[in-house]
């Protein structure tokens, strides 16, 4: 239906019944032009209200707003204009994460430059945004590719680098073929490129680390400050992924090496059993300790676990593959010499990318000692099945058996403990914590991002950009300059590349990797509190006025990207003395997706739904209203179950309410009809709790209630002119401004307001309203009820117990006997026991 379809219609309804209807499409061209000129949104940040700020995770401009976009914005929208309903002065800005590979892409196949798709993008969705009625201060846009932004971003790298936590190393990486970059771990999922779906394989090459595994536990304790505030289903995936082990690390001597080798274990208590030691095929270790005899087996051996992913080596039903490597190890509790083989399934990242192998008591190890006939050796017997007969290993506790002086104990807290203790007094070993967590890989063999600061000179090494030279700005490169050719574009842009060291004037060649956008998106956050600072990447001062976020709302599938990253800057930050603060986010709310017959939206599919179709053919307050009432915000909304149309005509209904009010502005309520005031107090204390606790769906659905019983007052009650019937129409048009502001504004400009109702406040609750006038007693003889009494609230139990036992039901189920006790539980339970 179209707006022109939905005017004659209108014109239609307003002849045939001389009223006239709401125009959703008038009304939003309307207000979106007011709150511009008016600065509606705009804290005013002089201290006169206590300051709230509300974040929306900034959206990537691939194209225009989609449904997901639909749901994410309201929710955080709802949040930040119920707080300002509540008096604080709210925050709420908006930026683009305008780096990226998508942009990049798109440039190689219009043979254009990045920004010229990207800013195009951005200016659809700014205009679309605003169309969406969302409440946004538009005074602070950031897009993270303006160099006045990512200025910023190098000027982090060059700080955190000062402190160690910036670091450049060789390493097998994850390689997109396709995209032509690495990926870090989190970006390859079930083996696939995230972005482009090819299958990631591995390359050795030298890039740029955050020391992310620093502040592991730090990660891990702060969290505490996280709890009931962040989901615990984002809490618990940030625990998994950072991993903490206890255990110990146990030096091993092998054959050739002068050194040991230092592997962890959180078993040190099964060393006995260890029969056989693993290395990571592309571990520097394998290549080094390999005899020249199996060096051919094995240089063929790592060329095909090179075409594995990591999810595949890590399988549990994956086939054990792996190659003598010619040399022993020597068990440091027993001395024997144990094989080293090279094997797929240990992993170079993850510890120190060795392991003691203990058949008998892990899966994978069982698996590989019987694919190679290595020996297996119980040394915890519980109670199962000899691992050697069942080809199933034994992970349970029981009693330490072949484990020398463990031998007889059952007990595995002491049996880790004492063979600690033995490690460390050999000298061969000490207790120890790992974390699963990896530091951040964030170099990126692509253009469009923000280019690392660092300058390569023969003499000098690594020297970073002097500060007063940045932002190292992107040279201008388009089209097929942009082509993955398996280094970074910018290694061509010759003239760009080669420049003077800082240090000792002599030739040099700048980085020509970018960094990874995540960096770009872990800090902006700061930046919104005084986007136009020029001393800094923002204002201390300002950040110190309006952080930490109190409202922060985005998908749970960043909780192990950006959600953890950005916790990382910040303590970080914390650290260099710029913030005074851990957390940056108090709250968090995940919203969930909106999809279609069941399924997620594709054009593949055919089940896309069309936002700008939608708000064409209902309006912008309709498709707010539809998201939020379709469920709790964390669940997904499937468009096929819900009914627009439906939303539309009860916004009608709603508008009507104030189109027939005819009492006077600022009317007395307190005369008004008592029972629709107690109606209208009730559900309001009732949709802020609610609202406050983020059950928005509920709080739409008690405001639909109160209009329902506002429009039975005017229809068949006191009518239009009872004060309370105002009051009533005031309330609906503050709360459901919340959701819906469009037509909220005309109700409350109709009710003989000055706009905006986003400078009301939230109705006062008259608490002797919330009074119940009658409440339900229940009367039991003998534990059976027979009577129910409506009586006050204040009903005395004496007053009580003389009316349950003059109520003729109950003297009947006396029938004439005594009565040994009475139970008396003012004002809602009376209790008889006759004798």
């Amino acid at each position: 239906m179209t707006q022109q379809v939905q005017q004659v219609e209108r014109d239609e309804e307003a002849s045939r019944t001389g009223r006239p209807r709401y125009d959703a499409a008038a009304a939003q061209e309307r207000w979106q032009q007011f709150w511009e000129t008016n600065q509606t949104f705009v804290p005013s940040d002089d201290g006169s209200k206590e300051r709230r700020y509300v974040l929306d995770m900034f959206p990537y401009p691939s194209g225009d707003l989609h449904m997901g976009h639909a749901e994410a914005f309201v929710m955080g929208d709802v949040a930040s204009r119920f707080l300002r309903l509540q008096g604080y002065d709210v925050l709420h800005p908006i930026g683009w994460d305008s780096f990226g590979l998508p942009a990049e892409n798109a440039a190689i196949q219009r043979n254009a430059h990045p920004a010229e798709w990207t800013y195009a993008n951005i200016d659809t969705q700014a205009n679309s945004f605003k169309r969406y009625g969302l409440s946004l201060d538009w005074s602070r846009r950031l897009h993270t590719s303006d160099p006045e932004y990512y200025r910023w971003t190098q000027w982090l790298f060059l700080r955190f680098r000062e402190r160690g936590l910036a670091y450049r190393k060789a390493s097998f990486v994850n390689w997109c073929p396709k995209d032509q970059t690495v990926l870090a771990n989190v970006q390859v999922v079930g083996g696939m490129c995230e972005r482009c779906g090819s299958p990631v394989t591995k390359r050795q090459l030298t890039q740029w680390y955050f020391k992310t595994t620093d502040y592991a536990q730090r990660l891990l304790d702060d969290m505490s400050e996280l709890e009931g505030g962040w989901p615990d289903r984002v809490l618990a995936m940030q625990r998994n992924w950072i991993g903490r082990s206890e255990g110990a690390y146990v030096d091993f001597e092998i054959d050739n090496k002068d050194e040991p080798v230092t592997v962890f274990t959180t078993r040190p208590d099964t060393l006995f059993g260890a029969t056989f030691f693993v290395v990571a095929p592309e571990a520097p270790l394998a290549a080094e300790i390999v005899t020249e005899e199996q060096r051919p087996a094995f240089e063929a051996y790592l060329e095909q676990v090179k075409q594995a992913t990591e999810i595949e080596r890590q399988s549990t039903d994956r086939p054990k593959t792996g190659v003598f490597l010619g040399v022993h190890a020597v068990n440091p509790v027993n001395g024997e010499r144990i094989p080293v083989w090279a094997a797929d399934y240990v992993l170079a990242e993850y510890g120190t990318g060795a392991v003691m192998a203990v058949p008998a008591h892990d899966q994978r190890d069982l698996d590989f000692a019987r694919t190679f006939g290595l020996p297996v050796r119980v040394v915890v017997a519980t109670g199962d099945p000899d691992p050697n007969e069942t080809g199933a290993a034994t992970a349970g506790d029981g009693s330490y058996v072949n484990s020398g002086p463990l031998d007889g104990l059952s007990d595995k807290v002491a049996g880790v403990s004492r063979i600690i203790d033995q490690l460390e007094a050999d000298g061969v070993g000490k207790s120890a914590v790992t974390f699963r967590l990896r530091d951040w890989l964030l170099s990126r063999q692509r253009y469009w991002g923000a280019p690392i600061p660092i300058i390569h000179c023969p003499s000098c090494g690594e020297v970073p950009v002097p500060d007063d030279q940045l932002p190292v700005e992107l040279p201008y490169l388009r089209g097929a300059d942009l082509a993955p050719k398996g280094t970074s574009p910018l290694a061509a842009a010759e003239d760009w590349v080669n420049v003077a060291c800082p240090s000792c004037g002599g030739p040099a060649k700048r980085d020509t990797d970018t960094m990874d956008t995540f960096v770009d998106s872990s800090w902006y956050f700061f930046r919104y509190c005084s986007p136009g600072y020029a001393d800094g990447p923002f204002n201390p001062d300002d950040v110190q006025r309006w952080m930490p976020v109190a409202q922060y709302v985005g998908g749970v599938e960043h909780a192990i990207l950006h959600l953890l990253y950005m916790r990382f800057f910040t303590k970080v930050l914390h650290d260099m003395g710029m913030v005074d603060f851990v957390e940056p986010m108090r709250r968090l709310l995940n919203q969930g997706q909106v999809i279609n017959q069941g399924k997620s939206m594709s054009k593949s599919l055919g089940n896309g739904v069309d936002l700008g179709a939608q708000i064409d053919e209902f309006g912008v307050d309709a498709i707010r209203l539809t998201v939020v009432f379709a469920g709790p915000p964390e669940e997904d909304i499937d468009w096929a179950d819900v009914s627009p149309a439906g939303s539309l005509k009860f916004l009608q209904r709603a508008w009507r309410l104030a189109d027939d009010v005819t009492s006077e502005v600022g009317v007395d309520p307190t005369g008004g009809d008592i029972s629709l005031r107690r109606q209208t107090h009730k559900h309001v204390a009732e949709i802020g709790e609610l609202l406050q606790g983020q059950r928005f769906n509920v709080a739409v659905a008690r405001i639909m209630e109160l209009v329902n019983a506002t429009r039975k007052t005017i229809d068949t009650g006191a009518g239009p002119a009872d004060p309370a019937v105002r009051e009533a129409a005031e309330a609906v048009t503050v709360m459901l401004s919340v959701v819906a502001p469009y037509v909220s504004e005309e109700m409350w400009e109709r009710l003989g307001h000055q706009p905006s109702v986003a400078n009301a406040s939230w109705p006062t609750v008259d608490r002797s309203l919330l009074v119940a006038e009658e409440v339900t007693a229940v009367v039991q003889v003998q534990g059976k009820v027979r009577a129910r009494l409506q009586v006050s609230p204040t009903v005395s139990e004496e007053e009580l117990k003389a009316l349950a036992l003059s109520e003729p039901s109950v003297v009947r189920a006396l029938a004439g006997r005594g009565i040994r006790t009475v139970i008396v539980r003012a004002p809602k339970l009376v209790s008889i026991v006759p004798e």
